[in-house]
């Protein structure tokens, strides 16, 4: 009986080990296949696809791609070779093989990782004769980008190979693989990679290649990367780029009718160029560590500025909402608003006399709207409530807060509340309204970025409703379907108070009215501005000093069913119209008539250089003001 028990239980596992195995290999192949990379008797051959194509509003093309080699090395598989040979090949120092072969097996000892990355289609010629004298180590072709432009790096982006943050993140990666970093590449990496494909090759355990594993049962195709095509006129982008030379700042334009973005330019900038290839490394160390310049800081979305004057448009349109103002409404200049025991004084330079809501917004008027902001916050019971109604109107415009767009990143800016003011700020309740009265002309603690205020601006062109700033326009030749950026979204102001601000807008620019702007008019174009002037202060030797203004200028055009919406800011620009109101001009009629018939005007801009302001000795961050 013992010994027909003992056969039994022999019978019994082996048949539950044969049918165990038969399964596996029968009914639940994709178990088996899902470990295949970790089996040390097969070998994993990845297939790059090819990275999807970028094109511009109109069809050109800005992105393809070019031919890379990486090579590749799995250390359990290395051999004694020459070493100095190999690196005379490779143009690396021993000391790099070694740090690059101890990287590769920290990595994994089984699992391929990247050796030198991003060969010259040259070297990989001379390379591939040679490669057998080397075991372990073996080339992988894939393709790296080719822009067809020198312009919008910001916009466009860059690839980098992932680093361990991103192999955290998301399994799909290995070492050595390349990932959108910023930009487009960054925000749509998931249609522009495509999906790798993958052959499993069987060895045995002379590590002799044997052929493939199940007969290709688990292999699958690389998927090529989807072309996508972005909402910027490139050429738009280009001569904005061009305008800003020797200049630092922003230039934000939108269309707003869609929310579609068509310029987002940051100044310095750099050709997306430097950032690929074998010198990818050398030229991100230089551009990384350049922080006067900052060009890879994109100011367009980062960079939190005092709004100034044109922030007064939106101070008119809550006023004229909580009517404690109707558009006959005046109050009196005498070249600036005195407030407060001690007289203190807003300077203003419009001059003296009675202003309403369209010649305040003309003329630039500190007084007028410094009045009207003390009437909105005065008109409740305490600050705080006062304050709050005021922050959560102008947050309707999808102010102080990330729109939760499609742009690789941004900065939300600040609409302060009472709240703000009585628990961070103050840290008491004793505040009035007097002690927050540079909100009134888009100083104190209102801070926004240039597309923020190009977004502001395209809101007000529309009379009080917007779409969400973005810059895809089609995938794969479909346009987008997400309600997010195709449904406008609404302020809470009424659509008839749009009214009086936008002519008082489009006066800006008229002469007989004595606009701020009456020498930036482009014929045959109705234009609505602001001019806007924003103090600047950084800390020079521990003291709080002010230096050269920043200059500001918003516009949209034509008038009615208006095309373009623009913000331009140029950092230690002096007034409004000196430089940003010229640049705002000159992108306008770009944008609407292809040529440039401002030719005095554009010159100027052109050869201008403001890089003598820039040398002046400042310390902090020059572009980011808490007054």
């Amino acid at each position: 009986m013992r010994k027909l028990l003992l056969y039994f239980v022999i019978i019994s596992v082996g048949v539950i080990y044969t049918g165990r195995l038969s399964y596996l290999q029968l009914f639940n192949d994709n178990v088996v296949a899902t470990d295949l990379t970790n089996d040390s008797a097969i070998k994993t051959v990845y297939d790059y696809p090819q990275r999807g194509y970028v094109y511009d509003r109109n069809g050109v093309l800005l992105v393809a791609n070019q031919p890379s080699y990486d090579v590749m090395v799995i250390p359990r598989e290395v051999k004694e070779f020459d070493i100095p040979q190999f690196c005379k090949l490779l143009k690396i120092t021993e000391e790099e093989y070694q740090k690059k072969i101890e990287k590769a097996k920290r990595y994994s000892w089984r699992i391929p990782s990247v050796f030198v990355a991003q060969m010259a289609k040259k070297d990989y010629a001379y390379l591939q004769e040679k490669m057998h004298r080397f075991k372990g180590f073996y080339i992988q072709k894939r393709s790296i980008r080719n822009y067809q432009t020198a312009v919008g790096a910001n916009v466009l982006g860059s690839i980098a190979e992932v680093n361990n943050a991103d192999l955290e993140k998301n399994p799909y990666y290995q070492s050595g693989e390349l990932i959108g970093k910023t930009g487009i590449e960054k925000s749509y990496e998931d249609v522009l990679r495509g999906v790798k494909g993958v052959k499993y090759i069987q060895k045995d355990i002379h590590n002799k290649v044997l052929g493939s594993y199940k007969n290709g049962r688990h292999d699958t195709l690389a998927v090529n990367g989807r072309d996508i095509q972005i909402t910027i006129d490139s050429k738009l982008q280009e001569y904005g780029e061009k305008l800003m030379i020797n200049k630092r700042g922003g230039i934000v334009a939108i269309e707003p009718s869609s929310g579609e973005i068509l310029a987002l330019v940051t100044a310095p900038s750099y050709n997306p160029n430097l950032l690929v290839g074998r010198k990818r490394s050398k030229n991100y160390t230089k551009l990384h560590y350049d922080s006067i310049n900052k060009p890879l800081y994109d100011r367009g979305l980062l960079a939190m500025y005092p709004p100034g004057s044109p922030f007064k448009t939106l101070n008119a349109l809550v006023a004229l909402q909580e009517e404690v103002i109707t558009p006959q409404t005046t109050y009196t200049c005498r070249n600036g608003y005195i407030y407060g025991r001690s007289g203190r004084k807003m300077g203003c330079h419009c001059g003296s006399g009675k202003r309403n809501v369209v010649n305040g917004v003309a003329k630039s008027c500190n007084a007028y709207f410094a009045n009207a902001y003390r009437q909105i916050i005065s008109n409740y019971e305490t600050p705080r409530e006062g304050m709050n109604v005021w922050s959560n109107h102008i947050k309707s415009f999808g102010l102080g807060d990330y729109f939760d767009n499609d742009l690789s990143t941004g900065r939300k800016g600040r609409i302060p509340t009472g709240d703000y003011y009585t628990d961070s700020y103050f840290k008491h309740n004793k505040w009035h309204v007097l002690n927050t009265i540079s909100n009134a002309i888009g100083q104190g603690q209102v801070e926004m970025t240039p597309i923020q205020l190009a977004h502001m601006t395209a809101t007000i062109a529309n009379r009080g409703h917007y779409f969400t700033p973005h810059i895809i326009k089609s995938i794969d030749g479909k346009p987008i379907e997400n309600d997010h950026f195709t449904k406008p979204k609404y302020t809470t102001i009424d659509k008839e108070h749009f009214e009086p601000v936008i002519q008082g807008m489009h006066d800006v620019f008229s002469m007989k009215k004595g606009g701020t702007a009456k020498w930036l008019n482009v014929p045959g174009i109705e234009i609505c501005g602001k001019t806007g002037t924003a103090e600047n202060f950084a800390i020079i030797d521990s003291v709080r000093t002010q230096l050269t203004d920043h200059s500001i200028f918003v516009a949209f055009a034509p008038k009615d069913n208006p095309k373009i919406a623009i913000a331009v800011f140029v950092e230690n620009g002096y007034y409004g119209a000196r430089w940003a109101g010229k640049i705002s001009s000159l992108m306008i009629e770009k944008y609407l008539k292809g040529e440039i018939t401002l030719k005095a005007m554009e010159k100027l801009v052109l050869e201008k250089s403001l890089e003598d302001e820039y040398a002046k000795p400042l310390s902090g961050e020059p572009f980011t003001i808490n007054e």
